[in-house]
């Protein structure tokens, strides 16, 4: 695979379903367990929200790798490792990347070992770990304009 350049509306796409994804989350009623627990479609949504925001942001982190680096990674785990390897992420980052794939994972092949408690923990307190890994992947984007293919 050639590197080439990151498309503009690729990127952004990708970064708008995140932060949507993350606002669903947020717009959820997380003060409280039993109150998140007492309707049923709090948990379908937030499993959605989460597992979609999750899929989206590893698939921005794909398209940073194949376009920039002409390196084509098929499997999610794999994205964190070699945004490590190329210096587009760093190591605490890259593992709390690589820690997301293997929730996203649980949530698409162990779909019925995650229990609403889980569900409800991750959304409450640890949902912010995906800002930081976009956080990060929009920071080295905007380090590397040359990167970027603003062309419609």
């Amino acid at each position: 695979m050639t590197p080439s350049r990151l498309r503009a509306t690729t990127v952004l796409e990708r970064i708008t379903w995140i932060t949507q994804m993350l606002a669903g989350i947020r717009a959820l009623p997380l003060d409280d367990f039993s109150v998140f627990q007492a309707d049923p479609r709090n948990i379908a949504s937030a499993e959605s929200y989460l597992r979609r925001g999750l899929e989206a942001l590893l698939d921005l982190g794909r398209h940073l790798l194949a376009k920039g680096f002409g390196i084509a990674v098929t499997e999610y785990k794999e994205i964190a490792n070699t945004a490590i390897q190329v210096g587009v992420l760093d190591q605490d980052t890259g593992s709390l990347l690589r820690d997301l794939a293997g929730y996203r994972n649980r949530l698409v092949h162990f779909y019925d070992a995650v229990s609403d408690r889980e569900l409800y923990d991750i959304c409450s307190k640890q949902s912010g770990d995906i800002e930081i890994v976009l956080t990060a992947l929009v920071k080295w984007i905007r380090e590397h304009p040359d990167k970027i293919d603003r062309t419609i």
